[in-house]
């Protein structure tokens, strides 16, 4: 299968992913199932984004020839995939970086997110059966000759003693910041409620903090949030919430809230569920500039680089970890 072949079969999967074929809807409803943060319109949004974002004809195909991808890979090799399951479809990404290099791969889906990839893995197959023998899916990774991991710090470094002798790429925990001015529109308001809430703010890409700057008004930003006052009706979610509020109470903790998400001062840059943590800084400084470099950050919203609402509508050439997937497997 030539590199055309791939980048064909994969625009008719873009189309696929936007249609209401039974089986796909199938699919997502038991994605939902087996895991209840993966809701109805998660589950969409991620879709949504790999369908436009990703699986367009002429994005496969300029991403391609930016890395001097051959027509045919003559001496492709067997990837190890291990995928996380924070987000719907989260390994995606990755899967596709490999399929569109020529290589075989052998995926171990996570347990919490298999239904979806299972189900564009097989529908891909439906156009083509050489794809049978590209992708397969296992629950052990033996005999593959390089390693693209993505887990917690804690499983990073299981994943650094099997697989530290293999050309790898190991993923560990990141998230994402905002930096605000308190010059923000209310519509760029509305769109920072995207970066934080969707997902619940379980991707890397989820802002789970804000630089304001000092005597900065948080009405406003509350009050733009509003828009996702709705998961305060679901018990997983209400349930991190009551939890959350508890300690702050417990602890005497200065807290804001507008009865859907948590604002409190930490200058951690990760939260838990329903917590949106801030920290504030001096006019004049740029906190920006200080967070370039940092390991825990995957990305900086704001006016630049990435704009408000901006998080999690990735290109293809925006990288997990800033490690870039498709240089690597074009080193092979």
């Amino acid at each position: 299968m030539n590199l055309e072949q791939r980048i064909d079969l994969l625009v008719e999967l873009g189309k696929y992913c936007l249609s209401s074929d039974p089986g796909w809807e199938t699919a997502k409803r038991r994605a939902h199932a087996e895991n209840g943060w993966f809701i109805p319109e998660f589950i969409d949004d991620a879709i949504r984004q790999i369908a436009t974002g990703f699986l367009q004809k002429d994005k496969l195909t300029n991403w391609a020839a930016a890395y001097g991808i051959p027509a045919t890979n003559a001496h492709p090799k067997n990837i190890g995939l291990i995928m996380a399951g924070n987000i719907p479809l989260v390994g995606f990404h990755d899967f596709l970086s490999i399929f569109i290099a020529g290589h075989r791969q052998t995926i171990k889906a996570s347990a919490k997110d298999q239904a979806l990839i299972r189900q564009l893995v097989d529908q891909l197959a439906s156009y083509d059966d050489r794809v049978a023998s590209l992708v397969q899916f296992a629950d052990r990774l033996n005999g593959a000759q390089a390693y693209i991991a993505t887990g917690s710090n804690n499983s990073a470094r299981y994943f650094d003693y099997y697989f530290g002798k293999y050309p790898h790429i190991i993923r560990r925990n990141r998230t994402s910041v905002a930096v605000l001015t308190g010059r923000e529109t209310p519509e760029e308001l509305t769109l920072l409620a995207d970066d934080v809430y969707q997902y619940f703010g379980l991707g890397c890409r989820n802002v789970t903090k804000i630089h304001v700057p000092e005597n900065y008004d948080f009405v406003p930003l509350l009050a733009a949030f509003r828009k996702y006052d709705y998961l305060a009706d679901l018990a997983r979610y209400k349930h991190n919430y009551d939890y959350q509020l508890t300690i702050l109470i417990l602890n005497k903790r200065f807290y804001m809230s507008n009865e859907s998400i948590l604002l409190t001062e930490n200058a951690s840059p990760f939260s838990p569920i329903s917590v949106l943590n801030y920290e504030y800084y001096r006019p004049g400084s740029d906190p920006a500039a200080a967070l370039v470099g940092n390991p825990d950050i995957q990305c900086v919203v704001g006016q630049a680089p990435i704009p408000f609402g901006k998080a999690q509508r990735p290109e293809l050439t925006d990288y997990a970890d800033g490690v870039d997937t498709m240089a690597f497997l074009s080193s092979l």
